[in-house]
């Protein structure tokens, strides 16, 4: 595929935001819910050398170990063309947890899959506030964040939780190829439905799930101009150890593999700056998966 004029890293700030959060009802919460705020930390050096505006793209799986994901025909085929974060972890168990590190920093002493409205700020709060354009995909999500049937679930939509709310940002999946074509959100979450995510179903169903969904984002000018496509796992199977492939999908960047040790808090940290805002939680102390981001072709 065509590699594009642009670079990574970094990123001017640019308009195009969604909308507000919407007045959706959400569902009762459970009595576990919590808005503790998490605790700041030392920030550590952020990804170097500013470079133009780019397109983040994130993809989120489901329930799988490093050895049963690096087994599948697709997924060893994106490793060997682009790059594969080798000893990169979870947070925790079950899901929500997961979720919710990836998306503000902290799991916010959440420990099951219940709905519990935040407080505090995630990732979409902070890129509304600073201007900067962002959509999540969620697959299934047929009536709003809040009363979609299965295969849709709310819990792997964390969006819906800070604030209590469904911001219009999160939309169908359904949209996503016409926003490919033109229109593309700065930040793009994409999430598939409880099959398609390996969840509920066999790991070879979502990973033909991923052999459709991928070659449309790398062939879309957002990504071949300077994008960056992330494909991370919630968690494994289960382990103790928590280990999952992440997968780094960008022009250029030749099959590289990271034994680093990084987690969904090096991930944050590393789209956060990419898109140019500040770390939010313990992303703030994590370090970014700067090796792999700067292998990417100028």
């Amino acid at each position: 595929m065509k590699a594009g004029a642009g670079t990574l890293l970094a990123v001017l700030l640019i308009a195009g935001c969604q909308g507000p959060a919407t007045a959706q009802r959400a569902p009762t919460p459970s009595p576990t819910a919590t808005t503790a705020a998490p605790s700041p930390s030392p920030q550590p050096p952020a990804l170097a050398s500013p470079p133009p505006p780019a397109h983040v793209f994130l993809i989120v799986m489901e329930n799988r170990s490093y050895e049963e994901v690096m087994g599948q025909p697709f997924t060893a085929t994106l490793a060997s063309e682009y790059a594969l974060a080798t000893d990169y972890h979870a947070i925790g168990h079950p899901s929500l947890p997961n979720y919710l590190a990836l998306s503000s920093g902290s799991t916010w002493g959440i420990g099951d899959d219940g709905y519990h409205p935040i407080a505090g700020r995630g990732l979409g709060d902070e890129l509304t506030a600073a201007g900067v354009s962002w959509r999540a995909y969620e697959e299934g999500m047929t009536r709003g964040c809040f009363e979609s049937p299965s295969p849709y679930v709310l819990h792997h939509n964390p969006f819906a939780y800070y604030g209590g709310g469904c911001p219009d940002n999160v939309v169908n999946a359904t949209r996503l190829d016409a926003d490919l074509a033109g229109g593309t959100a700065r930040f793009n979450w994409i999430q598939p439905d409880v099959c398609h995510s390996t969840h509920s179903c066999p790991i070879e169903d979502g990973h033909r799930w991923l052999a459709g969904v991928v070659p449309r984002i790398t062939a879309s000018k957002a990504w071949q101009e300077g994008g960056v496509l992330f494909i991370t796992w919630d968690e494994d199977d289960g382990s103790g150890s928590n280990q999952v492939a992440t997968l780094v999908v960008s022009p250029g960047l030749a099959g590289h593999q990271s034994t680093r040790p990084y987690d969904h808090y090096s991930l944050l940290a590393t789209i956060e700056d990419l898109l140019g805002v500040a770390r939010l939680g313990r992303s703030a102390a994590a370090q970014p998966m700067s090796e792999l981001i700067a292998r990417m072709p100028s």
